[in-house]
């Protein structure tokens, strides 16, 4: 074998490994065997409970399920912005601005909900402002940002892909995920390093302490739930 045939069997063998690890699913920006996040579809009953619209019309399900969408990846677009290969940012612009049609008629038939439900005027409007407060905050998390990052940047992908008033069906299909990754879950194999520790902390029962000092008794429970002195 001559140098240039080693070489050009050197280059197309680095090719197709860098191509390899490119086609590696999103999952593994954070996790080396990820956890589950699939979830069926919603159904418009399942969907009415989830959305909090109980007694929704099927319009108002659908209306729901992309404002929901929406919450979700702005959510998202703000908390996810760290890892930047998320694209989470950029895939909420390109979804407000694919999708705005739908988005302003979701707005129109929610609040058309609350006005039926709850009361005309006022008491629809203020209803509406609740509800989006209440969705957005069910959106944010803390411990399980990682999972819901990662869950939101499909289902995001999925959104600017899809054609123009489809969005809701992106809903149905991914927010049952991205609603799931809201709650801790770490690899399969490695559990959650850094979350499943848990703080031994000493009796505050006043009757423990005296002058600032935690007394013998309290202390040796303290060492035997920390584990000190423990082989």
């Amino acid at each position: 074998m001559t140098f240039g045939m080693f070489l050009r069997r050197m280059v197309t063998a680095s090719a197709v490994a860098a191509a390899s690890l490119l086609a590696q699913p999103a999952q593994a920006q954070f996790f080396w065997t990820p956890p589950d996040l699939s979830a069926p579809p919603l159904t418009d009953a399942t969907a009415a409970t989830v959305l909090g619209l109980p007694g929704a019309t099927p319009a108002e399900i659908k209306a729901g399920l992309a404002w929901n969408l929406r919450a979700a990846l702005n959510v998202a677009a703000l908390q996810c912005d760290f890892d930047r290969t998320l694209l989470t940012t950029s895939n909420y612009n390109a979804t407000i601005a694919h999708h705005d049609a739908e988005l302003d008629a979701a707005q129109a038939a929610l609040l058309g909900y609350f006005q039926r439900t709850v009361g005309k005027g006022k008491a629809g409007q203020s209803a509406s402002d609740m509800y989006n407060t209440r969705i957005y905050s069910s959106y944010s998390t803390v411990q399980a940002q990682k999972g819901f990052c990662q869950a939101a940047a499909v289902v995001g992908r999925d959104a600017i892909f899809a054609d123009r008033g489809t969005l809701s069906e992106v809903a149905r299909k991914g927010l049952g995920s991205i609603k799931k990754a809201t709650i801790l879950a770490g690899e399969q194999y490695y559990g959650t390093p850094g979350y499943d520790y848990a703080v031994a902390m000493p009796s505050f029962d006043p009757l423990c302490w005296k002058k600032g000092v935690l007394q013998p008794a309290c202390h040796r429970a303290w060492n035997e739930k920390a584990g000190v002195g423990q082989p």
